[in-house]
């Protein structure tokens, strides 16, 4: 026998149970999740879209000027290191206030698609100190208020924010061709155009080839960004000359360059292979890894009856009955697992937003280490804020540090790497110190209704209620097979 429609909707198409929210009754209340979360302001930036657009500009400046004494002979290298210092503390104000997002939110489905589609235009924090303070705009200004809209107005914002345009260095790229690239050694940059064609829109099956991917990277010749001041712009002088052909269509022969890119995102937007690539990854991500074909072909029939209206996919996926059988299939991301864990031990909001205050006071550096031996040590801490030990920290060592995806394709979505040795025992490891510090006052019986009602089975319910400790008994909660998976 299956799960309650409300216990599956919020494991599988949320970020788990909790206690006070109101069950879903089906697909029309994830959907409408889905309308109230895009009415939902964002936590982050801290400081707002125009306040962080203002302190990176500040930072800058002071980069600016401390270049200019370097290259005159006196150079501050303290100063230096004050604005790396100040852009980590940034990024880490911003992963934290994703977390607490998150864990607040009754919005579930929103804040998975939100998720979902930061994956899929991934851009990484990690590649500069820039990138630190811009990555959180981006899922800001691009990802979070298009998820309900129109594939084509998504797939614009995303590509077209500075934070990707940066991230995949096209900045950099100039048509051989043009004025620039005639004058200069700078050469054409291909990362936009190749992750445009096999992540972004076709995908890797797609149907096109090299050939393809340098015409979409010169058609994309001439925009740029400004990194001083995060203004995309285009310069004609960058921009390769003349007709380029693009899987059978050529672009450049209206002589307004500056419009050809747009129209090469309307015509990706609107393939056929588009809509079957970005349906394949919806199931794959909610359903199973091997996704069926019976709940992705009314998904791409309503794509194309839609003109790729995203709330119409979703619902497509919603309706089918396979969205609602076969619970399990999929592992949760660490991400999942760990906002998840602190939604089912109920900690009050005023709680959390408590620690998360208190982690932010700290100036320190997390330090290195696995959290498996911190456990078996008894010292949670070890220096560092609570907060900061269950969540962003976490995260590092489960290998799924926010906004740090590995390459441009986003962080794994396949069971198979999520279920390591490693894994497993990081796992175990935050379940023990979130029952010794989270838990305090959880008992296992009344966490295990809270995570999981009637996805508990048999065994797990024998095994927690026979555990030779409470915290043993919370430990063994989030150690289930069930809790794990989705």
């Amino acid at each position: 026998m299956g799960l309650t429609v409300p216990t599956m909707a919020a494991i599988r198409y949320g970020y788990g149970l909790r206690a006070g929210e109101d069950p879903v009754a089906g697909p029309d209340d994830l959907m409408k999740q889905v309308r109230q979360g895009l009415a939902e302001k964002p936590r982050f930036p801290r400081e707002g879209l125009t306040g962080r657009r203002e302190t990176i500009g500040k930072i800058l400046s002071v980069r600016a000027a401390e270049a200019k004494a370097a290259q005159g002979g006196k150079p501050n290298p303290d100063l230096r290191r004050e604005t790396q210092r100040e852009a980590q503390q940034i990024y880490q104000r911003d992963a934290m206030a994703r977390i607490a997002q998150t864990v607040d939110s009754p919005y579930g489905f929103y804040e998975r698609l939100a998720a979902f589609w930061a994956g899929h235009f991934a851009t990484s924090a990690a590649k500069s100190f820039l990138m630190r303070m811009v990555v959180p705009l981006h899922e800001v200004e691009a990802i979070r208020p298009n998820v309900g809209g129109s594939f084509r107005d998504l797939l614009h914002a995303a590509v077209l924010h500075p934070a990707m345009l940066i991230y995949l260095d096209q900045n950099r790229s100039v048509g051989p061709e043009s004025p620039v690239g005639q004058k200069t050694e700078r050469g054409l940059n291909e990362n936009l155009g190749r992750e445009l064609l096999e992540l972004h829109t076709l995908g890797a099956d797609g149907g096109y080839g090299q050939a393809d991917v340098r015409a979409a990277a010169l058609i994309l010749t001439g925009l740029t960004v400004d990194t001083r001041t995060l203004e995309v712009t285009y310069r004609r002088r960058l921009a390769e000359p003349g007709a380029i052909k693009l899987l059978g269509k050529t672009y450049g022969e209206e002589g307004q360059p500056e419009n050809d890119h747009l129209a090469m995102l309307d015509d990706l937007a609107a393939n056929p292979q588009t809509a079957r690539h970005i349906c394949r990854k919806l199931v794959a991500h909610f359903i199973a890894d091997d996704p069926p074909a019976e709940v992705i072909e009314p998904m791409v029939a309503a794509w194309t009856e839609s003109d790729g209206n995203l709330t119409n996919v979703y619902r497509a996926m919603l309706d089918h009955p396979r969205a609602w059988t076969e619970e399990g299939r999929k592992v949760k991301q660490p991400f999942e697992f760990i906002v998840s864990g602190i939604r089912a031990l109920g900690v009050p909001d005023k709680d959390f937003s408590e620690l998360l205050r208190e982690a932010e006071a700290e100036e320190d550096e997390e330090e290195d280490g696995a959290m498996a031996a911190q456990a078996d040590e008894g010292e949670a801490k070890r220096g560092r804020s609570l907060a900061r030990t269950l969540t962003i920290g976490a995260l590092r060592r489960m290998g799924q540090p926010v906004w740090q995806p590995p390459s441009p394709a986003g962080f794994p979505d396949d069971t198979a790497t999520w279920v390591s040795p490693s894994q497993v025992s990081e796992r175990i490891a935050w379940a023990r110190m979130a029952a010794e510090t989270l838990g305090r006052s959880a008992q296992p019986a009344d966490l295990l209704r809270a995570a999981l009602a009637d996805a508990a089975r048999e065994d797990t319910i024998r095994l927690v209620e026979q555990a030779p400790s409470r915290a043993h008994g919370l430990t063994m909660v989030f150690a289930s097979p069930e809790f794990n998976r989705r």
